[in-house]
């Protein structure tokens, strides 16, 4: 693996110096006369400011999606007639297709070109957005929201490789911060925007909202964008066995990681199965890969350390984006019993101080180590979760209010030095390729920490409602009280039903406290792995100052 994370002639903030054969070193009279100049930087024109807003906007939309529907699945259960194991498709058909799509998005954005790619993937994204407003039943969300997710995400990996393609290298930062903000805050506010619109208007709004906004990115991407040129004779090279291949493999598991915790794992059959598929996939994929003239998905990439090292961190950033977010909408949920429009409105502190972060960030990520950010970034995660390790079952607004800003801060603090020392130093050719593959390890961070969460959980609470279930017990002083209150409350409304119904309640009492206690270890799991991973940084190598890729177009 090499350790050269800044390509050629990348030396300092004014421009690359890369300099002619031929011609005389630079600071020489020649180099320095008028003969030889080095390549100007992309002038960021009106025009090409707003067609970058489009595309960070559609993927603001995309990854918006993915978390929009999570204080919202009560609803769209009842609204669809689907059961409780069904209604998880709405999420993980979405999550399937897209984390497909990501590492694709490389390969398409070189044959389409970056305006015909985002077009279509935003108008498409819309179109498909309609259809799941319009959905009646289980299969036909299943596959709109299917469609939904796989269009929408070529947007997202686009507007990464934009950043590096149409800015100076000194405005980077800066743009990153913006980049970082729109990837972090838009998973972080789902839930809250869409317990606002299920509650004030229908569940169907979690979809038609994408309308207008997704026209007018559609619009602005296809007669402002004008970044690069297609090469059209890459449809000729694509390979469709690496195609097919990577589908099977990421397919195959994102599905065993959404539902191998709910199927008890390994002893389902369908995720037996699956996992089998998976790895024959990625076999043939990586070798692919390896092989082909024009490979589908370039791995080389990953022989940059910075790059390397950056995938793994913004692995772990995914645990702790997607992670927590899911955290505590389900803690809001089972635990105190919130509706959608509660959730939304206890979980938007994250999103409010990403907010406020980002510029301060944006200004630090010029003037400060980004090493030395990463690792405040993700002691600041571990901090939030040490926070929470003492969690009770009356926690609510307040008591979340401090682990929530500090986890919105340290999101910001991980995400733009990570995406600057892991992208900005890769030449031009390779940056749609790599963005894709960076993006895919963020998402699959997320996949595998809500695996690892939901099966932590589920393991936590069954051990420490064994533990509870021996101190409720007839024959505990305790246990006979609360029995005797809680009959004594019931026997004025259910008379004789009065003692099954509350021994019902004590039973859930119980559920619900394993369930608070598992939280508390699952934060304390969560907090030792943040620590850990700082541990890594110092294997990132500091970039040149205002290093970033030379300009390509």
């Amino acid at each position: 693996m090499s350790d050269d994370a800044n390509p050629p002639g990348v030396v300092g903030a004014d421009g690359p110096s890369r300099v002619p054969t031929g011609s005389s070193a630079p600071g020489s009279s020649r180099a320095s006369g008028a003969g030889i100049s080095p390549p100007s930087e992309p002038v960021v024109t009106p025009r090409r400011l707003i067609a970058f807003f489009a595309l960070v906007f559609g993927m603001f939309m995309a990854i918006l999606d993915i978390q929009i529907v999570s204080s919202s699945i009560a609803e769209i259960q009842a609204g669809l007639s689907a059961s409780a194991d069904e209604i998880s498709w709405v999420q993980t058909s979405y999550l399937i297709a897209e984390v497909v799509m990501i590492p694709l998005s490389g390969f398409l954005s070189r044959a389409l070109s970056t305006r015909v790619l985002f077009s279509i993937s935003a108008a498409g994204f819309t179109i498909a957005s309609v259809l799941c407003a319009t959905a009646t039943t289980l299969p036909e969300m299943i596959v709109y929201r299917a469609l939904q997710g796989f269009i929408g995400g070529g947007m997202i990996p686009t507007a990464f490789a934009a950043a590096y393609t149409i800015f100076p290298r000194r405005h980077q930062p800066a743009i990153m911060a913006l980049v970082g903000l729109t990837v972090t805050l838009a998973p972080t506010v789902g839930p809250t925007v869409g317990g606002y619109l299920t509650e004030l208007l229908s569940w169907h709004w979690l979809f038609l909202i994408n309308v207008v906004p997704g026209a007018v990115a559609t619009l602005l991407a296809w007669t402002l964008v004008d970044f690069d040129e297609p090469e059209t004779g890459l449809l000729k090279q694509l390979d469709y066995v690496a195609l097919i291949a990577l589908a099977i493999f990421l397919g195959g598991m994102e599905y065993v990681l959404e539902d191998g915790a709910k199927d008890d794992w390994f002893q389902d059959e369908t995720i037996r199965n699956l996992a089998v598929l998976s790895l024959i996939g990625g076999a043939v994929f990586f070798w692919r890969s390896f092989t082909a003239r024009t490979p589908l998905v370039d791995l080389q990439v990953y022989r940059n350390r910075n790059f390397a090292v950056g995938s793994l961190l913004t692995f772990i950033m995914g645990i702790g984006l997607y992670g927590m977010t899911y955290l505590y909408p389900v803690f809001l949920g089972r635990v105190r019993g919130y509706d959608s429009l509660q959730i939304g409105e206890t979980v938007f502190v994250s999103g409010l101080f990403m907010f406020m972060t980002a510029p301060v960030v944006g200004i630090l990520s010029r003037k400060v180590d980004p090493r030395f950010l990463i690792a405040a970034g993700f002691s600041g995660f571990a901090l939030s979760c040490i926070d929470l390790t003492y969690i009770t079952k009356d926690w609510a607004f307040w008591n979340l209010f401090v682990p929530q800003a500090l986890r919105g801060s340290a999101l910001m603090m991980c995400m733009v030095p990570i995406n600057v020392v892991s992208l900005a130093t890769l030449p031009p050719p390779k940056l749609k390729n790599a963005s894709g593959l960076f993006n895919l390890m963020r998402n699959l961070g997320g996949a595998f920490g809500l695996a690892f969460i939901n099966t932590f959980l589920n393991d936590r609470q069954d051990l420490h409602m064994l533990r509870l279930r021996e101190h409720v017990t007839w024959g505990r002083q305790a246990a006979e009280e609360q029995m005797a209150s809680l009959a004594q409350g019931f026997s004025t409304r259910l008379g004789s039903d009065s003692d099954l119904v509350a021994v019902r309640q004590l039973a859930n009492m119980v559920r619900r406290e394993g369930l608070v206690l598992a939280f508390g270890d699952l934060f304390w799991a969560l907090t030792i792995l943040f620590f850990a991973i700082v541990l890594l940084v110092p294997l990132v190598k500091r970039p040149a100052s205002g290093a970033a890729a030379p300009a390509g177009h």
